[in-house]
């Protein structure tokens, strides 16, 4: 069998199983709806029965079953969402605290958020099924009906939009700060994502990164940054993958990049989150509080590891796209920093200075000259 009949079988294939799949969906949804509709007839006849046969003390005795259950249900439902608090609270983030002396403002306000929230929320739904349980249905009191008030709407609109425009205006200048200038002596790093991996890279002695060409990428084989090295301030640039050093207490400024799709770097400990978008480089800054081996015990932990994830659907892999952040002490870093060869030298192996090894017969000349 040919190879272009074979391909055309399985064509053929996929498109009458892909088909197959429609159908069965479609047939399905119609059932649903078919059942649906054929329940809600059915009870809508069972009613006018009951009602033509005098059954209305029936209807009565259920509506105030219903109105008791729903008191039941307030109360249940109250003793679940502390019970689930409970339970899973020191399974989140929160008991950890942020990582970054700025994410201490983002948690401040996602506090005041649930705060503010969790009582609306409290005092709504338990007016909501005390007045189902305490107005339910009585032949001795009568409805009392008003379509408007302006008092209630503009107590209930004006009051949200004052607690939402000052979080907002909070909010907004927390953005605008980390994502402003960073400070004169914050760490730079380029990160780069693609499906489905992040790369890092750092500026070398002069503190600045070298420019970028797409067309460049993979000329040489493993310029996977597309690095143009024609530019003199690229030559020294380092580029790792898989795992990005920071120093603690000092600001670390990302510059990010994305070379295919909508990607978004996540830091989670560090309360921070940044789209990453193809040819619109973003830049954000924030400042380590704890290293890697501080939050292991503050966790209890020993396998702890602060990580980069993509918080952006960005394909069938998305959910694998993660890195690690390993955050040293000063000294830390710096030794781990010097380790790090350029790039420039790792792509061209022959540019690479020689490195300097002792003349032994000077040695041992000089010793026997002594």
């Amino acid at each position: 069998m040919s190879d272009g009949l074979r391909l055309t079988i399985v064509l053929k294939h996929t498109i009458y199983s892909n088909n197959f799949i429609i159908m069965k969906a479609i047939l399905l949804i119609a059932i649903v709806v078919i059942i649906f509709i054929v329940i809600f007839q059915i009870a809508k006849a069972s009613e006018y029965v009951s009602i033509l046969k005098g059954e209305e003390n029936s209807r009565k005795q259920n509506n105030k079953i219903n109105a008791f259950l729903m008191v039941v249900f307030l109360i249940l439902g109250l003793l679940g969402a502390w019970w689930c608090n409970e339970l899973y609270y020191g399974k989140t983030l929160f008991p950890q605290g942020s990582a970054s002396v700025e994410g201490e403002k983002i948690d401040l306000m996602l506090y005041i958020t649930i705060g503010v929230t969790g009582v609306v929320f409290l005092i709504t739904q338990i007016l909501l099924f005390w007045f189902s349980y305490k107005y339910q249905e009585n032949d001795k009191r009568k409805a009392y009906f008003f379509p408007h008030d302006n008092r209630l709407e503009l107590l209930w609109t004006t009051v949200p939009a004052i607690f939402l425009t000052v979080l907002v205006v909070f909010g907004l200048k927390y953005w605008f700060k980390m994502t402003g200038d960073a400070p004169k002596d914050a760490v730079v790093v380029e990160v780069t994502g693609h499906q489905f991996a992040w790369e890092f890279r750092y500026p070398g002695a002069d503190k600045v990164l070298g420019k970028k060409n797409y067309k460049l990428y993979n000329q040489p084989a493993g310029n996977l940054l597309g690095v143009d090295f024609t530019d003199p301030a690229s030559l020294d640039d380092i580029h790792v993958g898989t795992t990005m050093h920071i120093p603690v207490n000092r600001p670390c400024k990302m510059v990010i990049n994305a070379q295919d799709v909508i990607h978004d770097v996540g830091l989670p400990h560090f309360r921070m989150k940044m789209d990453a978008v193809p040819g619109i480089p973003t830049t954000q800054w924030f400042t380590p509080k704890y290293t890697t081996e501080e939050m292991r015990v503050r966790t209890g932990n020993p396998n702890f590891v602060y990580e980069i994830s993509c918080d952006q659907m960005c394909g069938a892999s998305h959910f694998s796209m993660r890195a690690i952040i390993v955050v040293d002490t000063e000294e830390g870093y710096q030794k781990w920093l010097a380790e790090q060869k350029p790039q420039y030298f790792a792509l061209f192996p022959d540019k690479a200075p020689k490195e300097t090894v002792p003349d032994s017969t000077k040695t041992v000349a000089l010793s026997t000259s002594k």
